[in-house]
C-alpha cells in the first residue's frame, strides 16, 4: 500500500473504532483482561514505568524520554490525548508509530476481541501495547489516561508507578475530593514495588493508601527533593544532582521523572539532566512566533493548570489577547478569573465538539468589564488576535486540548497566517 493508502485505511479504521462502543468511557478492566490475554500484552518483556496524575504526565513522561534516551535506552511511549495526529499517541523506539504499523495493530486487536466491545481509549490502549510487545525498547513508559485503578494501562503491572498530582478534575467519575481521587490514581501502584508521587502537598490519605497496597512510598519532600538553587535535586538513594536554574518542563517534574528512572535501573548523570532541562512539549506553555507576533499555546483545563501556565507565562509589555474555549463541565470562571488583571482581550470560540461550551456560557464566566468577542470557531477567533496584536503584544491560546488541537491545525493549515 502506498503512504496515501496508509493514511487513509488509519482515517476508516478510526472513525469505526470511535462508533464502535456507545459511551467515550467505561471504567472496568474486566473485559479488558479477556482480550489482552488474547493478544499476549497482559505483560510487556521490557521494564515498565506507568505515570498518572491530574497535572503533569505529559511533562514528566517528555523529560524520562530524554533522559532515558541520553542513557543509551530505546524508548517506547504510550500518551493521550493527541494533538494534530492520532500517531502521536504511540511512539516506538526508532519514532512515532506509522500509519501501516497502526492498521497492523488495529487488525490485530479487532481479531482479538471477538465480540467484546471497546472504547475508543480501550481499544487504542491494546493496540499500544501489541506495538509495544514486538519491538525492541529497553522501557515503556505508559500515561494513564483517566484516573488509574480503572484505566486501561492499568492493566500491565508497572516496575515503577508514579503519580504526578493529584487535584479536583474528572469528578463525576473519580470522586469529589483530593483523596478520593488520590485513591484512583494510587491504584496503579503495586505491592512491592515503588510507587512516586511528585507533589509536596500530599493529600491526608496518601501515606495510609500506599502502605495498604504495600507499595514503597518514594514522596516529593521526603524521599526526594528539587529546589533550584538551594540543593538542587536530591533523590531517595543519597544521590544528588545540581538542578538548572530553567526547566522548561518544570523543577518538580524533573525531579519526579529522574527519581522514576533511577528506581527502574536506568541511570541519571548530571548531563543528562542539564540537557534535558531545555525540552519543550507541544502545548504545554509552547512559544511560537506567528507573523511577527509572540504566541503561547497550552492545553491545561483545570485550575491547577492554568494557573502554572499563567504563572510562568512572561511578563507582556503590550496587551494580551487571549484566545480562550473550554469544555463546559470545567472552572470556567475560576480559570478566567487568573487572567483579571491586566490589559487583555478575550476572544471567546467554542471548539468542535459535543463538550465544548457555548460562547454565551464563556461571556457570563468572564470577570465584570472584561473586552470581549465572540466567534464561530477557534480559528476566527485566532485569526482575529493575530490581526489585533500589535509588537509588544502577546496572543494565548488556552483552555481546553481541543482549544489549542484546533489552533494548531489552523496555523498548519495556514488559515491564521
Amino acid at each position: 500500500m502506498s503512504k496515501t493508502d496508509h493514511a487513509a485505511a488509519l482515517a476508516a479504521w478510526l472513525t469505526r473504532i470511535e462508533a464502535m462502543h456507545p459511551a467515550e468511557i467505561e471504567m472496568g478492566l474486566g473485559r479488558l483482561r479477556v482480550v489482552a490475554d488474547k493478544l499476549g500484552v497482559s505483560t510487556l518483556p521490557m521494564p515498565v514505568i506507568t505515570v498518572a496524575g491530574t497535572n503533569g504526565k505529559g511533562s514528566t513522561l517528555r523529560l524520562m524520554s530524554g533522559l532515558a534516551r541520553h542513557s543509551g535506552r530505546r524508548v517506547c511511549i504510550y500518551t493521550s490525548p493527541h494533538l494534530i495526529h492520532f500517531n502521536e499517541r504511540i511512539m516506538l523506539p526508532d519514532g512515532l508509530a506509522s500509519d501501516g504499523q497502526l492498521c497492523e495493530a488495529f487488525d490485530q486487536v479487532d481479531r482479538a476481541r471477538g465480540n467484546t466491545p471497546l472504547t475508543y481509549f480501550e481499544f487504542t490502549t491494546l493496540a499500544a501495547l501489541w506495538l509495544f510487545a514486538g519491538c525492541d525498547a529497553d522501557l515503556a513508559l505508559l500515561e494513564v489516561g483517566l484516573g488509574g485503578r480503572l484505566d486501561a494501562v492499568n492493566l500491565v503491572d508497572p516496575d515503577v508507578a508514579v503519580v504526578t498530582s493529584v487535584g479536583l478534575d474528572h469528578q463525576d467519575w473519580l470522586g469529589d475530593t483530593r483523596e478520593a481521587i488520590c485513591a484512583e490514581k494510587c491504584g496503579i501502584g503495586r505491592s512491592g514495588r515503588p510507587l512516586v508521587f511528585g507533589e509536596q502537598d500530599w493529600p491526608e490519605n496518601l501515606e495510609q493508601l500506599v502502605e495498604r497496597m504495600g507499595a514503597v512510598p518514594v514522596l516529593a519532600g521526603r524521599e526526594f527533593v528539587a529546589v533550584p538553587g538551594q540543593g538542587g535535586l536530591r533523590f531517595v538513594d543519597g544521590t544528588v544532582a545540581e538542578c538548572p536554574e530553567k526547566v522548561v518542563l518544570g523543577a518538580d517534574n524533573l525531579a519526579t521523572a529522574c527519581q522514576a528512572l533511577m528506581l527502574a535501573n536506568v541511570p541519571v548523570t548530571q548531563a543528562a539532566v542539564n540537557e534535558v532541562s531545555g525540552l519543550a512539549l507541544m502545548g504545554r506553555c509552547e512559544y511560537r512566533h506567528i507573523n511577527g507576533v509572540d504566541c503561547w499555546f497550552d492545553v491545561g483545563h483545570n485550575l491547577a493548570a492554568v494557573s502554572r501556565f499563567h504563572s510562568l507565562l512572561p511578563g507582556c509589555i503590550g496587551h494580551r489577547h487571549l484566545v480562550f474555549g473550554m469544555m463546559a463541565d470545567k472552572p470556567i470562571a475560576e480559570v478566567a478569573g487568573q487572567f483579571a488583571d491586566g490589559d487583555v482581550s478575550w476572544y471567546l470560540c467554542a471548539p468542535d465538539m459535543p463538550r465544548a461550551a457555548a460562547v454565551d456560557q464563556l461571556v457570563a464566566a468572564l470577570p465584570s468589564q472584561s473586552v470581549s468577542s465572540v466567534h464561530g470557531s477557534v480559528s476566527d477567533a485566532l485569526s482575529c488576535a493575530l490581526a489585533a496584536a500589535n509588537p509588544g503584544d502577546q496572543v494565548v491560546v488556552f483552555g481546553s486540548f481541543y482549544t489549542v488541537a484546533e489552533a494548531w491545525l489552523a496555523v498548519e493549515d495556514g488559515q491564521s497566517e
